[in-house]
């Protein structure tokens, strides 16, 4: 392999008079040029991110158009093995188990790869950016970073618990009237939270509208008009707006002659000697739901981790009828979240563990909490441990 000459070594030996021939580096063509324009976007990105782009709907746009791209890179062996002594972060490889590549249309495939369509080789790549490319970018440029996104981000991973729980639903979206404050959608494969609406006025066009303050699950808000987050939503095959957190048609401690049963919430007290149960005796609670006798359920507590290895003292109770017991244990879980008890334990062998459903929350809260499912109210409470109630989800972000 010939020594490359650094300009110092050139001019030493013509200082010497020995003659060096120049190797000049190969030249490529406009197509080879092109295919390595795009690949360095990828590497940018990997760069960046520390990661090679990947497909989902909750992704980015740039990146899924990236991963489709690399997808194309990585099957056309001349892209291979021109890119491949480039490919210092092993991009090339193969790709990993399971992936289910994006469904498009041929004209939006090619679009997204940059292909000219009226060339006969898939391989000439053009380094310009699609037209959903370029839509994507406005609407990343009307966009801001969101200061105050701190208090947005546990509102954020609560929704997203709620719809893994199935407390909260994703649904098409179809009204004006959906949007409104505290309301919450997934546009552009992002979650979008309605914090704020001004004023309701008329537009030019004679049809209300109103000024919105929407904030984005990564971190940016936009001020954007009501009308123009209806558009997005309408335009957007896989917008959708996502539901209230429903605890189901009914619940009651009475039952009328056609309910079917379901099932008790119950609230426990633990008898452990445990340091920090034994200094808040009184507010340390553990909420659950069970279909069998409570009495029946506690019993052996001692033996059990979830118990906390010690007997109970059962402190509550509510019947329920016609409701889904999981989910409706999963929004009680969701409201009192912030008081989550982190205590481990050891198991009658020795094994440790994390019991989930203890909270340090007073028995007061935790009524609260049942008469506001009740009544249908509890959408809009979160308990505050600070404060040691159950306050507005507004008044949280007002804080």
């Amino acid at each position: 392999m010939a020594k490359e000459f650094t300009d110092e070594d050139d001019a030493l030996l013509d200082a010497l008079g020995v003659e060096v021939e120049v190797q000049k580096a190969p030249t490529r063509t406009p197509r080879e040029e092109r295919i390595i324009a795009g690949f360095e976007d990828i590497q940018r990105f990997f760069e960046e991110h520390g990661r090679p782009p990947q497909h989902g709907e909750d992704k980015d746009i740039f990146e899924r158009l990236y991963a489709v791209r690399l997808d194309r890179l990585r099957h056309l062996e001349e892209c291979r093995a021109l890119l491949g002594p480039l490919d210092h972060q092993g991009l090339l490889g193969a790709q990993e188990p399971g992936f289910v590549e994006e469904e498009m249309s041929d004209e939006a495939l090619l679009d997204a790869l940059g292909i000219d369509e009226t060339s006969s080789d898939i391989t000439d790549l053009r380094h310009v950016r699609s037209s959903a490319e370029k839509r994507a970018a406005e609407e990343i440029a009307n966009r801001a970073r969101c200061e105050d996104f701190d208090k947005f981000k546990p509102l954020f991973e609560a929704v997203q618990n709620d719809i893994n729980s199935g407390v909260r639903q994703t649904r098409p979206f179809e009204l004006k009237a959906e949007i409104q404050p505290g309301a919450w959608f997934i546009v552009g494969g992002q979650k979008a939270y309605v914090a704020e609406m001004g004023e309701v006025f008329t537009n030019e066009q004679g049809r209300t509208d109103a000024r919105l303050r929407v904030i984005f699950d990564n971190g940016t808000e936009s001020n954007m008009l009501m009308r123009s987050l209806q558009r997005a939503l309408n335009k957007d095959e896989a917008g959708r707006r996502i539901t209230d957190p429903s605890a189901g048609p009914l619940f009651s401690d009475s039952q009328e002659s056609d309910d079917q049963a379901s099932g008790t919430i119950y609230v426990l007290r633990s008898k452990s000697e445990h340091p920090i149960v034994k200094d808040n005796r009184n507010l340390v609670h553990k909420i659950g739901v069970t279909n069998m006798a409570v009495e029946q359920r506690v019993a052996g507590a001692r033996l059990q981790p979830t118990f906390l290895m010690a007997d109970v003292d059962i402190v509550a109770t509510y019947e329920l009828y016609n409701i889904n017991r999981t989910k409706l244990e999963n929004l009680i879980h969701r409201i009192f979240e912030a008081a989550r008890l982190n205590i481990e334990i050891k198991d009658r062998f020795g094994n440790p563990v994390v019991p989930r459903e203890w909270f340090l929350a007073p028995l007061s809260a935790i009524d609260e909490a049942v008469e506001k499912i009740r009544d249908g109210s509890i959408t809009n409470y979160i308990y505050d441990p600070k404060q040691a109630r159950l306050i507005r989800t507004s008044d949280q972000q007002a804080v």
